[in-house]
């Protein structure tokens, strides 16, 4: 089985493959400090939970964006399945011309979710990827990867409002009933859901503009809640990054 790890600046999303099936995922809190016997421990507690043996494991594959985090896995990974874990970086050869200035600066995530959506939907193919930024990344039709867009995500337009208002409350990110808020609560929660969905379908409409037809896909912690708002979106793939990295994980060993 492949154990793969998509470290993300707020989640963290794990998932245990066997050949082409995804047997479990969860999706935890990301901790830069976790140590590698944090690491250990907490993943054998979700196994258990799971019934999958640590000596099913095989292979494990971490794609992540906190630097921070890497040593303790990579010394979990050694220690608690004697695997040396796969790395995935941009500059690697994961099949995929990258365009982007310089090659590097693009984080693992957004290749990632390139090589899934293009293997799953061929190009020219956008991503969009609601996590704590939000990004919009577009693939050609010969499959290269191109570059995007980059926007603060929804959760940090939320915090963001609450901690420079003096009487504005924290909400809870949802779906008003109604565009209208009769409420404090009711009128921050339709700017902040209506206003993102505006913010993604007017992007999504501009880089139509310099692309051939492009299918859009949407996937992140949040897809599922703000997508169906958005007209420009034709569909939802919550679980893309972990399948774009078993996609390079095979295609790599």
């Amino acid at each position: 089985m492949l154990l793969a790890i998509d470290v993300g600046n707020t989640n963290t999303v794990l998932g245990v493959y066997r050949e082409e099936e995804l047997l479990h995922h969860w999706r935890l809190l990301t901790e830069r400090e976790r140590t590698a016997d944090e690491w250990g421990v907490l993943i054998r507690t979700l196994f258990d939970l799971g019934q999958v043996p640590n000596e099913s494991v095989s292979g494990i594959v971490i794609a992540s964006v906190v630097p921070p985090a890497q040593p303790a896995l990579h010394e979990m990974s050694l220690r608690y399945f004697g695997i040396q874990a796969l790395f995935i970086e941009p500059t690697m050869d994961l099949g995929m011309p990258v365009r982007y200035h310089p090659p590097g600066d693009v984080g693992a995530d957004r290749i990632v979710n390139a090589v899934a959506a293009y293997t799953a939907f061929g190009g020219p193919v956008i991503v969009v990827d609601f996590g704590t930024a939000t990004t919009f990344d577009l693939i050609s039709a010969p499959g290269e990867y191109l570059g995007g867009v980059i926007a603060p995500g929804i959760g940090i337009s939320a915090e963001a409002l609450f901690l420079h208002t003096a009487r504005l409350p924290r909400v809870e990110i949802r779906a008003p009933a109604k565009v209208i808020g009769d409420t404090t609560v009711g009128s921050i929660q339709s700017g902040l859901y209506w206003g993102y969905a505006g913010l993604v379908d007017g992007i999504l409409r501009r880089m139509k503009k310099e692309a051939d037809n492009p299918y859009v896909v949407s996937t992140g912690g949040l897809a599922e809640l703000i997508s169906p708002a958005c007209e420009e979106i034709d569909s939802v793939e919550k679980n893309l990054t972990l399948e774009g990295m078993r996609l390079i994980y095979n295609r790599l060993r």
